[in-house]
């Protein structure tokens, strides 16, 4: 089986994959979720939770669990591992959650398959089916959190201290409001890094068919010049694209003077041909 060389790993759509799983893992270091938390019982303090893609919650999740306990709202159950927090009896079961880091150490392992393809063509269909598998995982996660979310939101506990709350669903990103709490949230910092992640996938997908390297990607983003960044960019097939010569203001004053030289010449040719024709008849007549 045949390694890429060294300076094969200059290209983008090597090299990028290879920071994506880099990302990838990172991220798991990082929340994914934070959650601020408006209170009338804490009205000087702005509570939060960050909760990561591994069962763990951070910030005041003591002081938010005994929130939700009033209106019978708990946190889920991730079954499988043991999380840093109380699990309520009456939790819903999200398993899944334990399962976590599988998909983002699946992807980066992905990548790092990918960025050490033998060949070119088998570069360019691994890019192609890098990109879809990990839309794809990242967007049934998010597809599967907002269903537990609706899930636990619409499971209240019937025997909570406060009676009456009507069923809710947490957005991932937005503002809701349960009883005299109001509530932000928004992605982590971790997601952050694993969309970024994504977005390196996406251009490595886009320069599939380039050899284009680092240093040359660089160089034409630090070209202030249009001109520079159509040489310095290679097309498909490795030629270069061809700087097309436009005529410039400039170059159209420089040939006004030419144009007006000539028409001068011309009109002194004609009037001298004239004169000559004329001396010519008075000496006809003369004669």
């Amino acid at each position: 089986m045949r390694i890429p060389s060294v300076s094969e790993f200059s290209e983008l759509r090597r090299l990028l994959p290879v920071l994506a799983a880099v990302l990838f893992v990172g991220a798991l270091a990082l929340p994914m979720w934070r959650i601020e938390v408006h209170a009338v019982q804490y009205p000087d303090t702005v509570l939060y939770l960050e909760l990561y893609a591994y069962p763990h919650i951070a910030g005041d999740y003591g002081e938010m669990a005994a929130l939700n306990h009033y209106i019978g709202f708990y946190y889920p159950d991730p079954v499988f591992v043991e999380p840093n927090f109380d699990v309520h009896p009456n939790a819903v079961d999200v398993p899944e959650w334990s399962l976590g880091p599988l998909a983002f150490v699946g992807c980066a392992l992905a990548g790092l398959f990918v960025a050490v393809a033998p060949t070119v063509a088998k570069l360019k269909k691994g890019l192609v089916g890098q990109l879809a598998g990990t839309v794809t995982v990242f967007t049934v996660m998010l597809a599967d959190i907002q269903y537990r979310l609706y899930q636990t939101g619409h499971s209240l506990d019937p025997e909570a201290p406060v009676m009456g709350v009507d069923g809710f669903t947490p957005p991932l990103i937005g503002k809701y409001e349960v009883a005299n709490i109001t509530s932000y949230s928004r992605f982590g910092a971790g997601a952050y890094v694993a969309i970024l992640a994504v977005g390196l996938l996406v251009v490595a997908y886009r320069y599939r068919d380039r050899s284009t390297t680092i240093g040359e990607a660089l160089a034409a983003i630090w070209s202030t010049r249009p001109e520079d960044i159509r040489r310095r960019l290679p097309v498909i097939g490795g030629r270069e694209e061809q700087p097309v010569d436009e005529p410039t203001a400039k170059s159209e004053t420089e040939t006004e003077p030419q144009r007006e030289t000539e028409t001068e010449a011309e009109t002194e040719s004609e009037t001298t041909a004239t004169e000559e024709a004329r001396g010519g008849r008075g000496q006809s007549g003369g004669g």
